[in-house]
This record gives C-alpha cells, sequence and structure tokens, in this order.
C-alpha cells in the first residue's frame, strides 16, 4: 500500500540525495583546489577523483542531449504519486528545492556544466592524482 505519507518521505529522500549529489560536484572541487594548495593527501586519491570527474560529466553530457536529470523525474513522479502539484511539499522540500532549481535558459545551464567539467578537467593537471596502482617499494622501506 502506497500511501500519500510514503511518497513524500521518499520524494524528500530523493530531493536530499539529489543536494548531497550536487554539493558532491561543487564542494569536490572547491576542496581539491584548496586540498592541493594545502597538499591534503585525500584530494588525490584515485578513486574519489574519478568519482568527482564522472559525477561532472554525467551532469554536463545530460545537459547537451536536454536530458532531464531522473532524480528530478523521480522526484516529481512521487510528488505526484502523493498528490502533489509541482513543488509544494515539506519544509525540507521547499527550502532543498530553492537551492537546487533555478529558472533560466537551458543554454545557461548547459554553459555553467561544461565551464564546470572544464574547470574539474583542469584540476587533474592542477591537482594531479595519484596514480590507480601506486609504488610499492615506498611501502616497504
Amino acid at each position: 500500500m502506497n500511501s500519500p505519507l510514503v511518497s513524500l518521505l521518499a520524494a524528500d529522500a530523493v530531493l536530499v540525495a539529489h543536494v548531497c549529489f550536487v554539493l558532491f560536484i561543487i564542494v569536490g572541487l572547491v576542496v581539491v583546489c584548496v586540498g592541493g594548495a594545502l597538499d591534503w593527501r585525500f584530494v588525490r586519491n584515485p578513486i574519489f577523483r574519478l568519482l568527482h570527474l564522472a559525477a561532472i560529466v554525467v551532469v554536463t553530457l545530460q545537459s547537451w542531449l536536454g536530458v532531464v536529470c531522473p532524480l528530478t523525474t523521480l522526484e516529481n513522479h512521487l510528488r505526484r504519486t502523493a498528490g502533489e502539484i509541482g513543488y509544494q511539499g515539506t519544509f525540507i522540500s521547499h527550502w532543498l528545492q530553492t537551492m537546487l532549481y533555478y529558472e533560466a535558459p537551458a543554454w545557461v545551464f548547459v554553459a555553467c556544466y561544461s565551464v564546470f567539467g572544464l574547470l574539474v578537467i583542469a584540476s587533474w593537471f592542477f591537482v594531479q592524482p595519484f596514480p590507480f596502482v601506486g609504488d610499492r617499494s615506498r611501502n616497504e622501506t
């Protein structure tokens, strides 16, 4: 049985996950840049860096192809299932949506995502990640 409350809670959970994904992309680049300057080792972790790069590549490709984010689609479906129209949700959803969704022509988002993606790629050159397979001889001494 799918009650409206369950659908609303699920929609809010999807929205929170969506905001976390966006924060991972934005804050991730800031952390890489600051961490590179301060010589924080974890910002050179190749898995972290690859996940970060993959995240912005997915967002950028979606914007170039005109694809709506699957998290947005899922959230909207759950809200409609709960009987809501648009974004008239809970307190949490109201503020998270205010931070996440903006009204602008599509080209603005394509340009912003593309520039941000280029900055993430540039960070690979300025703050180079460690190799995936490290030199084991360094750890044996």
